[in-house]
């Protein structure tokens, strides 16, 4: 005679034939690494991992020092369009700090073209670039300011493998000053 549990009720005690049951006691004294696997394996058999984005294609591995042990982690948030604030906040540094130079170095190239031509500029020229060259400089001042904001933030919240230095304003502008005197009217 089989032993019935009088305590549950019959609808409870039958399971369904189509219904996979898991044997509680299947795991026992099984290392944990065993028994994930033995989960991959299950899921690998139901194709759960068939047709997954990237798959079949090359790893990407790109040296990603700053981040230090969290480079392989972070590296994976990237490829799927996902970054750490931090990082999404360095690359904005990075690319602002690259469009103001680029900026001065047109103001620059400008100002030499037109001393190195052959007639001499107008007037009109040399007003019209000395008030480029001011409203660059003052634009170049803001935008150093603004960096620095960022930059003060970044520091505060990132690692310290991380951190960049603050920016001297007054000595960069003078700096793109000295380099880029104005036209005598």
């Amino acid at each position: 005679m089989d032993f019935v549990d009088w305590r549950k009720s019959p609808e409870k005690s039958k399971t369904n034939e189509g219904e996979k049951k898991r044997d509680p006691g299947r795991f026992r004294g099984k290392r944990f690494y065993d028994h994930i696997d033995e989960i991959i394996h299950e899921a690998q058999e139901r194709g759960e991992f068939t047709n997954l984005k990237g798959s079949g294609q090359p790893l990407h591995l790109e040296d990603d020092s700053y981040a230090g042990d969290r480079a392989m982690a972070y590296r994976m948030l990237k490829n799927n369009g996902f970054a750490p604030p931090e990082i999404e906040l360095a690359n904005e540094v990075r690319k602002e700090r690259e469009r103001a130079e680029a900026k001065l170095s047109r103001i620059v190239h400008w100002g030499e073209s037109l001393r190195n031509r052959r007639v001499p500029p107008f007037a009109s020229e040399k007003r019209s670039f000395n008030a480029a060259l001011e409203k660059a400089v003052a634009e170049y001042d803001q935008s150093l300011r603004e960096l620095n904001r960022k930059i003060l933030t970044l520091n505060l919240s990132a690692p310290s493998a991380m951190h960049q230095p603050m920016l001297e304003v007054e000595q960069l502008v003078k700096q793109f000053r000295e380099t880029c005197s104005p036209l005598e009217v």
